[in-house]
């Protein structure tokens, strides 16, 4: 279990808060590209960290992101005017550049030069994978971009979506980094099973291996297999502040497979936008010359509310009758709504404290410990993992080994940066 001061730190990330601080040092996603499509269109309003803001695209297609109030007299600048390189609040006509510079002041004497005076605050976006991201931290501390494979890949080897979590983002990565819940809430009966679906349903204690890296942390799941001699791993990596690489659908030979990508952005404390990412560094997602049609980031949604249309209002559209036949585990629509219905059902913000863990818990407290001790490492001055962009080139896999292979020994091989992720 973890204390409930140490959960109060873990789950808040408003303005001043330790955790707020430190994920304030990383770039995250704000938007999908798509939803600034072109130069001078509308605004649209972005919560982040808690932080109520607005988004536009300026007359030369610079993205900007904005306190969404005004500093004038605290109106939303969401109903602003966006034209000729600057957002102007529709109340008095005070308009600004995409720095936050305020560069017009029509209601103040001609004469006056208070507008040089007055700025909003503005985070720096960048644009890349499809995706806008944001740092919304000090200046003076900006890190590089991520290098993620994503970053460099035309469109049609990457996927981006999103949804909405009614909850708070760590409840999001705790479900997603557990591997031995993939034995029991995503088991599915098939005529067809793939070899994975054949070990994890048939062998659902898995032992584990977690590193802690100078990203985050590295960690395995190792399950027994019908052969006494043969052992099977799953290894995926999660990524500070937020950021987690799913391991594979079928046992991989090749370390340059498909990736999937999910990174947990707090919108609030009690609300999180799951973002779902995949990309493929070789081919394309589908179509001709795809890899065995594995590809699907399609997850039904509200496009306003991003909530998905299973949702807890709706139970998530539980069939009981299905749960019953054995078809799925839980009788729920998909895979995604299966890990918000868990992750939800724990209450907006989890109670820790009255946790009781077992065994099967490992990676999920090494996780919690990662980010407590990152936010503490933040707090006293130092400089908290994952900010170096070199140490981010990791691929997750797995992969068979002999059973007397100890674990390092047997993946070594995977663990250097592979050229076709670069």
């Amino acid at each position: 279990m973890l204390s409930a001061a140490d959960n109060e730190m873990l789950t808040k990330t408003g303005p001043g808060t330790p955790m707020g601080n430190l994920f304030r040092r990383y770039w995250i996603p704000a938007l999908q590209i798509e939803e600034l499509p072109k130069p001078d269109c509308p605004p649209v309003r972005v919560k982040l960290l808690g932080e109520n803001l607005v988004a536009f695209r300026d007359s030369n297609g610079t993205v900007a992101l904005f306190d969404e109030h005004c500093p004038h007299r605290r109106s939303s600048l969401f109903f602003g005017r966006n034209e000729e390189c600057g957002l102007r609040c529709v109340y008095h006509g005070w308009k600004f550049d995409v720095s936050g510079q305020c560069v017009d002041m029509p209601s103040e004497p001609a004469e006056s030069n208070f507008k040089d005076k007055v700025t909003i605050k503005a985070y720096p976006c960048k644009e890349f994978g499809g995706i806008i991201w944001t740092y919304m931290g000090p200046p003076e501390h900006m890190p590089e971009l991520p290098p993620y494979p994503l970053r460099y890949l035309p469109e049609n080897q990457r996927s981006v979506t999103r949804f909405l979590n009614e909850c708070n983002y760590f409840q999001g990565i705790e479900s997603a980094i557990d591997p031995s819940h993939i034995s029991f809430l995503h088991r599915r009966r098939s005529d067809n099973p793939t070899d994975m679906q054949k070990i994890t349903h048939k062998f659902g204690n898995p032992k584990y291996v977690v590193i802690k890296t100078d990203y985050g942390m590295m960690y395995g799941s190792e399950r027994k297999t019908d052969d006494p001699n043969t052992v099977y791993w799953r290894i995926g990596h999660y990524i500070m502040p937020s950021f987690q690489m799913i391991p594979p659908l079928t046992i991989e030979t090749s370390k340059a497979s498909d990736v999937s990508f999910n990174c947990w952005v707090p919108v609030d404390d009690e609300h999180t936008m799951n973002w779902k990412i995949v990309w493929d560094p070789l081919y394309p997602l589908e179509g001709p010359g795809s890899r065995n049609g594995r590809f699907n980031n399609t997850i039904p949604k509200d496009p306003v509310t991003h909530l998905q249309f299973a949702n807890r209002h709706n139970d998530y559209m539980i069939d009981r009758e299905v749960q019953a036949s054995g078809r799925t585990f839980t009788g729920m629509p998909n895979v995604p709504v299966e890990d918000q219905a868990m992750s939800e059902s724990q209450g907006v913000i989890a109670e820790r404290h009255k946790e009781r863990l077992g065994t099967s818990d490992t990676v999920i407290i090494v996780a919690r410990r990662v980010m407590l001790e990152a936010a503490r490492t933040l707090q006293n001055g130092g400089t908290p993992p994952g900010l170096e962009p070199s140490t981010l080139n990791v691929q997750p896999f797995c992969m068979m080994l002999p059973a007397d292979v100890p674990f390092l020994e047997g993946v070594k091989d995977y663990l250097t940066p592979d050229p076709a992720n670069s």
